[in-house]
């Protein structure tokens, strides 16, 4: 008895060894590194938070800062009177960047899909470097101090970082199918974790000669980076010659390369030729809009729970070295450097669960598994004992549970709900899925960082991580109805595979 081809289970890696060429490494590494230098400059201003106070705050009040003169004209020029409302400040900034990026992203992904992506994530990485140097360098260079200015700066800093996410899933999404998708985003969306390291690492080689120094040497690097991009990234293979997704070599219709693993398999054959575009005669596919893509299946769902999930994760990364210092009393340089193994973690998780939900061919279970290991990875990391190797090991395998699923739904799974059956037409969907998806996450990541402060300050680290696990919880509850259908989707190719032996 022959399995209808959509119930047909298909090696989880074969179109992505028959088609890989050259093109895809190179669009690959691109893309890959065109976000690391991104996140590399976030995590150079976490990096040099605490220069930054000492220069805003007199010496007569900041131990730390060197004497400046002459004495009288910075004393007459500084933002705070003490390192306390520096270091608020700083907060403030974080808070102002994180609900600037989540705007952006909303409008990033639309015009990415009506614009040429590699201008976009060209133009985005050349002025946010700008904006850095600008930020850190030109100000300090100058000794010009203004709140406002700093404000102002990292909201445009948040918008035009917001550009690179949406940008680099389109370009990944239009060279990379559904076979092997979940192996090959789960490894690419290590970028971050890199970025993280590769921020830390420049910052730390020339933070002795001043703190205005790391952020001039990010930001050229950034800016050469998306020069780069800009004359090297292909977005697809139609560039070159190459058939799209979903297309053979001879132009028939390769089945199955576009439709989701969360796709709606029970939906009539009627059904599926439905489209929320108007049938066009053009090849020339049109981008949809902003509440389109909202209507999509999975959008809403997977972006609720991103928001969750999201707020967990950057907890960890703006939180856990503090934590690590406050709880413990370890040194902030041997904090940093534990703090990397729950990165190494997110990369491994996102990798092995991206493979798994490939041979599965579905998504939502192995999230939803990887989840509720992740409240207890939570508990028990609440209770981690005063150890640094038992303290990393609990790290890392939290990082693998709550990062890997991070990493999946910012990636693989944005691509799988931007290329589904309800939208012709190829990638122009992509960006502004993954623009929704990842803006609502930074709007959880934003009002997180705010309420683990106010949680810590008033109840404990310990009501911190019951905060987490809820979130956690919250975050299986919204896809819950996904869990249902593609479980039940499972269950269904299992007996029909068993009929036709």
């Amino acid at each position: 008895m022959a399995l209808p081809g959509s119930l047909r289970r298909q090696p989880a890696n074969k179109g992505l060894v028959s088609h890989c060429t050259h093109h895809h490494i190179v669009v690959f590494l691109l893309t890959f590194f065109s976000y690391s230098l991104l996140h590399a400059s976030r995590k150079t201003f976490s990096n040099v938070k605490v220069s930054i106070s000492s220069q805003w705050t007199p010496s007569c009040l900041n131990s730390t800062a060197p004497e400046l003169r002459p004495y009288e004209l910075w004393n007459s020029s500084h933002l705070f009177p003490n390192a306390e409302e520096a270091t608020l400040f700083l907060g403030t900034l974080d808070t102002i960047f994180l609900f600037s990026y989540a705007m952006g992203l909303f409008v990033s992904g639309i015009v990415g899909d009506r614009l040429n992506l590699r201008w976009v994530l060209s133009f985005g990485m050349c002025s946010s470097a700008l904006v850095v140097f600008f930020f850190g360098t030109l100000t300090e260079w100058l000794h010009f101090y203004n709140k406002w200015f700093y404000c102002c700066l990292w909201v445009v800093n948040g918008l035009l970082q917001s550009t690179g996410w949406p940008c680099v899933v389109a370009v990944m999404g239009n060279w990379f199918g559904k076979a092997g998708r979940g192996f090959v985003f789960g490894l690419w969306s290590a970028c971050a974790s890199v970025g993280n390291i590769l921020g830390a690492f420049l910052a730390s080689c020339v933070l002795k000669y001043g703190y205005e120094y790391a952020f001039l040497v990010t930001a050229s690097v950034q800016f050469a980076g998306g020069v780069i991009v800009f004359f090297g990234l292909l977005t697809s293979p139609k560039e070159v010659g190459l058939p799209e997704l979903g297309t053979d070599e001879d132009g028939s219709v390769e089945e199955d390369a576009n439709r989701p693993l969360m796709g709606n398999d029970d939906a009539d054959d009627d059904d599926r030729n439905y489209s929320i575009q108007a049938t066009d005669t053009d090849n020339q596919p049109k981008a949809i809009g902003f509440f389109q893509a909202c209507c999509l299946p999975g959008v809403v769902l997977y972006s609720l729970a991103y928001a969750c999930l999201k707020l967990v994760n950057y907890s960890f990364f703006f939180w856990l070295p503090f934590y690590l210092s406050n709880n413990f009393g370890w040194k902030e340089a041997e904090a940093d450097q534990l703090s990397i193994w729950y990165d190494v973690g997110g990369i491994i998780g996102g990798t092995i669960q991206g493979l798994i939900s490939d041979v599965l061919q579905k998504r939502a279970p192995v999230l939803a598994i990887s989840l509720v290991f992740a409240v207890g990875s939570l508990f028990g990391y609440s209770r981690s004992p005063n150890s640094k190797p038992i303290n990393a090991v609990i790290m890392a395998i939290t990082g693998f549970f709550i990062g890997g699923p991070s990493n999946m739904i910012s990636s693989a799974i944005s691509a799988d709900l931007g290329r589904q059956d309800l939208v012709k037409g190829s990638s122009e969907a992509l960006a502004t899925v993954t623009g929704i998806v990842d803006g609502t996450g930074s709007i959880g990541a934003a009002v997180g960082q705010y309420l683990v402060s106010l949680i810590q300050e008033n109840l404990g680290w310990m009501w911190v991580f019951y905060f987490f696990i809820l979130m956690t919880s919250s975050t299986v509850l919204f896809i819950s109805p996904l869990i249902v259908r593609e479980i039940k989707l499972l269950l269904h190719e299992r007996r029909l595979r068993m009929l036709a032996e």
